[in-house]
């Protein structure tokens, strides 16, 4: 009795193997490449590459940095960003002004290349330190620790 069982049982062992293979194989022939050291690093706060597998090319100016879309910005960032393709009013008078780059975190550029607008932080007395920075070419750019570290803004 067991010996006539085991043809079925290797040809359905066979069977689940080739549709495991199937889908291994169908998951390895994507067109993504392997995450960047940026992307990778920051998968683990919640700020990877948001534009991996979604078919949206990362622009030039924000390769081989960590990126995030405008929607996975914080509510206070996108409203900001709201005043600047409207063109103001902002509510600080240092909105607009130019951001030298002196930490030389993003690329560099002539002065007044780059500009910084305030994110509010909630329940900060001060400005905080969030900033949107954006480029002449429309770059856009996003700090939460005051220009340690940026990612690029995706729209």
């Amino acid at each position: 009795m067991l010996l006539r069982s085991v043809p079925r049982l290797f040809a359905g062992l066979l069977v689940c193997l080739s549709v495991l293979l199937s889908v291994l194989l169908a998951g390895c022939s994507t067109a993504q490449g392997p995450a960047s050291p940026a992307s990778s690093r920051s998968a683990s706060s919640g700020h990877g590459n948001p534009s991996a597998g979604s078919g949206t090319a990362t622009p030039s100016w924000a390769r081989g940095m960590a990126t995030v879309r405008v929607s996975r910005l914080p509510s206070e960032a996108r409203q900001t960003l709201a005043l600047i393709d409207k063109g103001g009013p902002f509510p600080y008078t240092q909105d607009g002004v130019v951001f030298g780059n002196r930490e030389r975190r993003l690329p560099r550029h002539e002065r007044g290349y780059y500009h910084e607008y305030t994110v509010k932080t909630p329940g900060a007395r001060t400005r905080g330190a969030r900033r949107l920075i954006t480029g002449q070419h429309a770059e856009l750019y996003y700090t939460d620790d005051h220009y340690d570290t940026f990612r690029a803004v995706l729209r």
